[in-house]
Parts: C-alpha cells; sequence; structure tokens
C-alpha cells in the first residue's frame, strides 16, 4: 500500500513498502560521509530525524562519525531531559490470557503456568507494598481475557490503587499497559485518571507479527497497530510505543517505530509521551534462542542513540529485562525511566512468591532493590526522580512536549525531582543512600536556572524536611 503518514490505516502510516526502500537507501548510504555529516548537523538542532534520516545513522558504518552519533545522543539527552531518571515498577494485575503470543509464558496453551489474578484485597497489599518501597508511579499490566481480565476489572483496580494512602506513601500516576481496545473503553480509562497507555506493538512486520500471534484477538493486525489513534481519539494525551526487540529484523522494527512516531505526530498533534525498547528474554516455556533476530548488546546500544536523536523529545523507558551493565550504558545515551525493584509475576511485593508458583512474565536480569538502584544512580551522578507533576498539573501531550522544547522544563522538572527525591531520603532511603542523596540534592538545586524557582524549592525542601509532603512546581 502507498506511504500516508497521515492515514488511519494501519498498513498505510506504517507501510512494508517504504521500511524495505528505507532499509535499501541506508544501506546504499552507510559510507556516505558528507550526508552522514549533514544529518547530524541538522540533528545537532533538537528538531529530530525522519525515519529514513535515522535509518542511515543506524547503518552508518564510519568509526569516527558513529562516535559522533553516540556523543549528540549524550548531548541532546542531557540538554532535554538532564541527569534526571523517572522511577516506575510494574504491577501485573492478572496473568489470565487468550491470546496465542509465540514469544510470551502467558499464552494461553501454556498449562504449567500458574495462572493468578488479584483481587482488590490483594491489591491494597501489593501496592502498601510498593509504597513501602517509595515507589510513586506504577505501570499496570494485564493479559487479555475479556472474561477474568475485563475492563470494569481494570478500572475498579485503578480506583483501589489511588485510594490507598500508607504513612507518606501515594502512588500518585497510574500508567496502564493493556490489550488494544475500543474508544468507549479508552474513555473510561481516561476518566480513571490513568497517566500513560502504553501498549507495545511487538513487531511492525505484518506477516510476521501475525505468526507469532496465530490466534486471539491480537493476531488482527490493524486493530493492534491502530490502538494508539483510537486512544488519542478517546482524549488520552500520553500513549508510549515499543516494539519487542529480537522478533524481526532490528531494522524493520527500527524504522517502523519511528514511522509510527511520526504518524502520531502528525495525525493527531503529538508524537508518543515515551518509547520502550525491550528485547525478548527467557521466560518459563520461552528460549530466546528460539529467535534468530536476537539483537547484539552494541547494536542495540546504538539503537537507544540513534531513536533519542531522531526523536529528541519523547522520554524513553529501560526494564529490568536488561541488565546493570547494559542499562548503565543506555542512560547515558537516552534512556529517561527505569524500573527498579520490579517484579515481573502477578503479586510477589507484598510476599515473595513461591518457585512452584511462578507466574512471571520474563526472568529479571536486574534483580536490584530500589534502594540499591537509587544509590546506584546516585553514584552515576543522576538525580532519581518520583516526580509525578506534569501528569497531575495537566501538563500532558502537547503541553508537555512544549514544556521540552522550549527548555523550560529545567526550571520545572529539576525542582520536582529534587523534591521528590528529599521524601523519598526521608521516608525510606538506606543511610548511604540518604547521605548521598542530600549532596546530590545541595549541588543540584543549584543548577536550577530561575532563581525564583530555585528559592521556592529550597523552601519546599526545608518543608519535607519538617514532614511535609507533595509539593510541586
Amino acid at each position: 500500500m502507498k506511504y500516508d503518514v497521515m492515514s488511519s490505516k494501519a498498513e498505510e502510516f506504517i507501510s512494508h513498502e517504504e521500511i524495505l526502500e528505507t532499509i535499501e537507501y541506508a544501506e546504499k548510504n552507510k559510507s556516505n560521509r558528507e550526508l552522514i555529516e549533514s544529518l547530524l548537523k541538522k540533528a545537532n538542532e533538537y528538531k529530530g530525524l525522519t525515519h529514513r534520516e535515522a535509518a542511515v545513522l543506524l547503518e552508518c558504518d564510519i568509526p569516527e562519525l558513529n562516535k559522533e552519533i553516540e556523543e549528540l545522543a549524550v548531548k541532546i539527552k542531557e540538554k532535554l531531559y538532564g541527569n534526571r531518571i523517572v522511577m516506575f515498577a510494574p504491577l501485573y494485575l492478572s496473568n489470565y490470557c487468550v491470546n496465542g503470543c509465540t514469544y510470551c509464558p502467558y499464552h494461553y496453551k501454556n498449562k504449567h503456568i500458574r495462572r493468578k489474578k488479584l483481587s482488590q484485597q490483594e491489591i491494597i497489599e501489593e501496592v502498601t507494598a510498593l509504597q513501602d518501597m517509595g515507589h510513586k508511579r506504577l505501570a499496570l499490566e494485564a493479559g487479555e481475557d475479556p472474561v477474568n481480565n475485563p475492563i470494569e476489572y481494570i478500572l475498579e483496580s485503578i480506583k483501589t490503587i489511588y485510594s490507598i494512602k500508607h504513612k507518606n506513601g501515594a502512588i500518585r500516576r497510574v500508567n496502564v499497559n493493556i490489550a488494544a481496545t475500543t474508544v468507549e473503553n479508552y474513555k473510561k480509562l481516561k476518566d480513571a485518571g490513568i497517566g500513560t497507555y502504553i501498549l507495545f506493538q511487538e513487531t511492525y512486520h505484518k506477516e510476521n507479527y501475525e505468526k507469532l500471534h496465530p490466534t486471539g484477538p491480537k493476531h488482527n493486525y490493524a486493530y493492534h497497530t491502530e490502538a494508539m489513534d483510537r486512544a488519542m481519539d478517546a482524549g488520552i494525551d500520553d500513549v508510549g510505543c515499543g516494539v519487542l526487540f529480537g522478533l524481526e529484523n532490528y531494522k524493520y522494527d527500527f524504522v517502523g517505530l519511528l514511522m509510527h512516531a511520526e504518524h502520531l505526530e502528525a495525525a493527531k498533534g503529538v508524537g508518543p509521551h515515551t518509547i520502550s525498547v525491550p528485547r525478548v528474554c527467557p521466560a518459563d516455556d520461552i528460549d530466546k534462542n528460539d529467535f534468530t533476530n536476537a539483537v547484539p548488546d552494541d547494536i542495540f546500544h546504538k539503537i537507544v542513540a540513534v531513536i533519542r536523536i531522531a526523536v529528541p523529545y519523547t522520554g524513553m523507558i529501560i526494564s529490568t529485562r536488561e541488565s546493570k551493565k547494559s542499562r548503565e550504558k543506555v542512560l547515558k545515551l537516552g534512556i529517561s525511566q527505569i524500573s527498579g525493584g520490579s517484579k515481573t509475576s502477578v503479586g510477589g511485593y507484598a510476599q515473595e512468591e513461591a518457585e512452584e508458583d511462578n507466574s512471571q512474565q520474563f526472568d529479571i536480569s536486574d534483580t536490584r532493590t530500589l534502594d540499591e538502584v537509587v544509590n546506584w544512580l546516585l553514584d552515576g551522578g543522576y538525580i532519581p526522580s518520583f516526580c509525578t507533576a506534569c501528569y497531575r498539573e495537566g501538563r500532558t501531550g502537547d503541553r508537555f512536549m512544549t514544556l521540552v522544547k522550549s527548555g523550560q522544563i529545567a526550571n520545572c522538572c529539576q525542582p520536582n525531582a529534587l523534591m521528590t527525591l528529599k521524601e523519598y531520603l526521608e521516608d525510606y532511603a538506606s543511610e548511604d543512600t540518604r547521605r548521598k542523596g542530600e549532596a546530590v540534592i545541595e549541588k543540584e538545586l543549584e543548577n536550577i536556572p530561575s532563581e525564583k524557582v530555585k528559592g521556592i524549592a529550597k523552601g519546599y525542601i526545608d518543608n519535607i524536611r519538617l514532614g511535609k509532603r507533595d509539593f510541586r512546581f
């Protein structure tokens, strides 16, 4: 089909022919120094690149220019998002699922995984445990099952989560990662006060997508791929895209992912709030060696760098699928959100899951506690942020993107990050983490551009020390 970035049809805004032509164009120009230098110059203006231009950078085989690509990614990340890293945790509500996805242990044919669904009381216990760790932001996960996991269950769970206040703890933002659904249901999610609606495409290669999803509602490629359009039509401002690298040739999905971002920007007025970059990993009856398109570390790191260059204003998420070493590398290259102390089982925060009751979706590579991750981030010169202010102040969608593009994010997100870090240090941190965090706060307060904002932030932090909570700009 003819490529049309404005089309509402999946096969047109994600054109198979356009992707193949883009990959061919990038291959032909991978050693074109003049072109690559011009693209780097353009990207240095912080306005991004097209999917075709980005593909050339990804394919570039000139060592010194590859070094420049990495340096530019670092520069853009520091310019637009600074050294703030937003913290979150996934909460799996249910692993009941009617789909036959070949890469996920939740597929309906898996008879030895324990099927579980959290009751509202169990959700209270899980969220209380998460609050006791210090989390303020959750990503809800659930398998697709209209009987066991209807939209009413998701909505009731969101209401329960927002209602839980334990000591100084509160979940202030609930992002939702559930199957593609209707405009009507997206409106219900919007009314429930969700933050970002997240849905991974898995792969943009339609033929392979249908093979990987042989049965169940998810088999419908177009319905799944057009989900973000329906969510935004329903009024959800912030949506999060992603692919599962390793299911298809990485070049194909890299281009498809950027085309999807371009489509949302063109057709809906704002691109994805976040882009996630998970890789295939082992889980229960899933062996990653069954997937021959597995992406090696060096290419994966370059993918992260070029996405940061091509879509400079989007947040980028890395999960505990990745090891400490890998996460350390990509934090510099573009990642702005990471999970910490995560469980990918249904439950497991309030009480450790027994081995025989395994219900996790994938194996975790980074098994550190939240405090250990926060401590590590502080050692790396980052500000661990538990901020949810923009969401609660209505700075979502194009309003958030304007904040980033104008450079005012430093006068807003910097103090908010420091204040939420201060809350964490007061309420949850180990002594060593508290000592390091206090030093970071003292130093980073001076980097707030506005003297007025800096003064107010210092006053708020003094109030947090005295026991008050939840200040925000």
